[in-house]
């Protein structure tokens, strides 16, 4: 069974539809939607984390960092920064959620039902 962590889900679609963008070169989903980023990575990171989940301080530690380089994220967008020197910083941001979604695994790997 899949856990169902609505936060980690709108905060994913909102970051896949303007990361793969950037990948291209595109920087413009990023820009139009960065307070929407923002304001995911800040509902995410006051969620509830489901309970199966093992290593419970480590994402919430992870979810910290998210939420924090968000923000970091888009005071350089409104500071005019040039789609080069976001670059590394949406690269950062992108590790840090695979870093969480890495994290998000069962404590156990077999069904005992």
């Amino acid at each position: 069974v899949k856990t169902e962590w609505k936060e980690k889900t709108e905060f994913h679609k909102v970051m896949s539809q303007t990361f793969h963008p950037a990948e291209e070169g595109n920087y413009a989903p990023i820009r139009s939607r960065i307070n929407e980023l923002v304001e995911k990575a800040e509902a995410f990171k006051n969620s509830q984390i489901p309970a199966e989940f093992a290593n419970q301080k480590a994402i919430k530690n992870n979810l910290k960092k998210l939420a924090k380089q968000t923000k970091a994220f888009r005071k350089k967008i409104n500071k005019g920064a040039t789609d080069e020197q976001l670059k590394d910083d949406f690269m950062a941001l992108h590790d840090t959620f695979h870093q969480v979604v890495g994290l998000c695994t069962a404590e156990d790997k077999h069904d005992e039902h």
